[in-house]
């Protein structure tokens, strides 16, 4: 699915600050480089049914066996396979004796007790190996999984490795062992072992991927192949948010536009940014924010919801907001299937000029049948005279107001708002009677 940067920022996919970072919230990954293979898969989200579909049976045959996960392979024991290869020794001898490996440990003894400590390491990471092979390894597996299978099964195929995976709990190794192991795995398996490394750091993010679906209590969407976009979701939510009020979203077809208003603060660009984040989340093949959920395959994913000015370019707010705008439409005008998040259309200029610009983008997009837009305004004046389109459904946030509280139920109903609360949030706060004060 195309996403662009802005998007991906709109929606904290990734952020500096962890509080705000999706990726650093559902990061369940044990190793750095499953770290690193859960960005790459959380950053690229899928165009291809196919491949979801095969994401979401593999956590899910994850989730099936957690109590077989291998907890043998840790990052330390991955690091020191690693820095093995980094690591300068003497010239370790091949089928050492006992008398030559004895020999070894005692000239070389610095040597030896790295040699050592790696090797146990490279046992802990085989026997884990082993035991994913053991449990995991069927015939109705997902290819995509089977597929991880059998490339660990290709590369243990040396009898020195399939010695090690072996290897019993609690029995120590000889220096005799140690010596030979180390000969092979330094001298004969060291592309294998990086290949391996890299592979169990993907099978590490599939599996913190599938625990991050239980531990947020996500569910599997259901991805569908249609001609005209929709979605369908039941208690969607958003996932950064503590106490996270959940919402029912229905698009399709016959009403692709949802024209969104409410008070600041009621939630319309949580709304916004929950569906955004579920959409895109069920792209990546993972568990979603929501009871339920079926979408079509989207395409792209655009927003607009944090536009910003460029001093060094001499760029308005307004400018930017526009050339937003003319590239969603260059972009989504392509026949393809999208989704499209607009949060506050045209701030950056005058109450007028924003209503007739607003009322122009909108009467042109609402033309496009093979997207689905969201969209929220203050600008709820332009609300009837886009009751006559059809395909327009119009929601909004209810704000009550009682003795000067504000009290938001973050509900989404059917209509339009047109509660202006902007002076009496700023009397609640206390800076109308600072300002009588000066």
């Amino acid at each position: 699915m195309q996403v662009d940067k802005t998007t991906l920022h709109d929606l904290a996919i990734f952020h500096s600050s962890e509080e705000q970072s999706l990726f650093h919230l559902l990061d369940c990954t044990t190793t750095v480089g499953g770290k690193h293979w859960f960005h790459h898969l959380l950053g690229h989200p899928y165009s291809d049914i196919e491949k979801i579909k095969q994401t979401q049976q593999t956590l899910q045959l994850i989730l099936a066996k957690q109590d077989k996960w291998p907890t043998l392979i840790t990052n330390g024991a991955i690091m020191v396979v690693q820095k093995f290869y980094e690591s300068s020794v003497e010239a370790i001898p091949r089928h050492s004796s006992a008398f030559g490996s004895m020999a070894y440990k005692t000239i070389h003894s610095p040597d030896y007790s790295l040699i050592k400590f790696s090797v146990i390491q490279f046992v802990h990471f085989f026997r884990g190996l082993h035991q994913l092979i053991h449990h995991f390894d069927q015939e109705n597996n997902p290819p995509l999984f089977q597929n991880i299978i059998n490339q660990i099964k290709l590369l243990t195929t040396p009898v020195h490795i399939r010695t090690m995976m072996q290897w019993p709990a609690g029995k120590e190794l000889s220096t005799t062992d140690n010596l030979n192991f180390g000969h092979f795995l330094l001298y004969h398996f060291k592309e294998q072992a990086i290949q391996l490394v890299d592979i169990f750091s993907k099978l590490d993010a599939y599996h913190g991927m599938a625990i991050a679906t239980q531990k947020f209590r996500f569910s599997f969407p259901e991805i569908k192949q249609t001609v005209q976009p929709f979605i369908e979701a039941k208690n969607v939510f958003h996932p950064l948010l503590n106490k996270a009020v959940a919402y029912d979203v229905l698009l399709n077809p016959d009403g692709n536009f949802l024209f969104l208003t409410g008070a600041n603060m009621a939630g319309k660009s949580t709304f916004i940014k929950a569906v955004g984040v579920a959409v895109y989340l069920a792209h990546t093949g993972m568990g979603v924010p929501a009871e339920s959920l079926s979408c079509s395959l989207f395409d792209g994913l655009l927003s607009n919801i944090q536009v910003e000015d460029n001093i060094t370019k001499g760029e308005s707010y307004f400018y930017n907001e526009v050339q937003r705008i003319k590239k969603t439409i260059e972009q989504i005008n392509d026949g393809r299937n999208w989704l499209i998040l607009i949060d506050e259309l045209f701030k950056g200029t005058n109450v007028q000029d924003a209503m007739k610009c607003s009322l122009a983008v909108i009467e042109g997009l609402r033309k496009m049948n093979n997207t689905l837009f969201i969209l929220s305004t203050h600008l709820y004046e332009i609300g009837e005279g886009l009751k006559q389109y059809p395909n327009i459904r119009f929601c909004y946030f209810e704000t009550d107001t009682s003795n000067g509280q504000l009290h938001f139920s973050y509900q989404l109903k059917e209509g339009i708002s047109n509660d202006r609360l902007g002076y009496l949030i700023l009397k609640r706060e206390g800076v109308v009677d600072m300002l009588e004060g000066l």
